[in-house]
């Protein structure tokens, strides 16, 4: 088992038997802010022979305590959306794909070398050829190594030659590491000016170092720890996604904007 979740579980026993013990028939030993050794081998053997007999128990626990996480997690993160709210859906900085003016704003935090996010990748588009309505707002997040920095640094560089949209699609259907020539020559395959998007990286190292840095900061309060992630509305969605899961997001977000 893996240390964090042994480290969760005997937690959770551990709590389980002081409620037991404390519970127990018998005399009940003087409340403290802590117990003896003795005290807690005690507790540990009452509980341990409690659970050996009723497992469910701590499965029980483990999921309870796994849906109070989620929920303290979805209400923190709610709480950072309402307050950068312009950051999220309106940062000029931000590409944007799909209708401009869509009627739904969907965001995407992700890294070119993400194998998860290139599987849903190909629903992305559908969604977007199929609804005319949705407006999607890229957010470069990488968090894969130097090769994911490089790459996403390079499709940010590639806006200034009105690329962007044709070099995100080929740096998102690509196999292999994306080292630097291999990101040159994706970019020489969609006609964008390699030594110009080379210079432009040089001028405006910092403004790009700036952007991605934001974003990394917002993924932060966002409790946003990999990729790919989703933010609509109020909620953040961890994880690919299917078409199907795609498509109920944004209706059930139109849903609740007319309410």
């Amino acid at each position: 088992m893996h240390k964090h979740t042994c480290n969760t579980a005997r937690g959770i026993i551990f709590a389980i038997l002081t409620v037991l013990f404390f519970s127990w028939p018998g005399p009940a030993p003087a409340q403290s802010s802590s117990f003896s050794i003795e005290q807690e081998k005690d507790i540990e053997r009452v509980v341990r022979g409690y659970l050996r007999r009723n497992p469910e128990v701590l499965l029980e626990a483990i999921e309870s305590l796994r849906g109070k996480q989620e929920g303290s997690i979805e209400e923190r993160s709610g709480k950072v959306i309402a307050a950068r709210k312009a950051e999220l859906f309106k940062d000029p900085d931000s590409p944007v794909g799909g209708n401009p003016n869509g009627d739904i704003t969907l965001v995407e935090f992700f890294d070119y070398r993400c194998g998860f996010c290139k599987r849903v990748y190909p629903s992305i588009l559908k969604l977007l050829k199929e609804d005319g309505n949705v407006r999607f707002v890229f957010k470069e997040f990488p968090i894969l190594g130097l090769n994911s920095v490089y790459a996403a640094r390079a499709a940010l560089a590639s806006r200034s030659q009105g690329k962007y949209l044709e070099f995100h699609d080929v740096l998102m259907k690509s196999k292999g590491s994306l080292g630097k020539n291999q990101v040159h020559r994706l970019a020489k395959s969609i006609g964008l000016d390699v030594d110009a998007l080379k210079k432009e990286l040089k001028q405006k190292k910092t403004e790009i170092s700036r952007i991605i840095d934001r974003n990394l900061k917002l993924a932060e309060e966002l409790e946003i720890t990999g990729t790919p992630a989703f933010v609509i509305g109020d909620d953040v969605i961890r994880g690919a996604l299917t078409f199907e899961a795609l498509k109920e997001l944004i209706a059930d977000a139109r849903a609740e904007a007319k309410k």
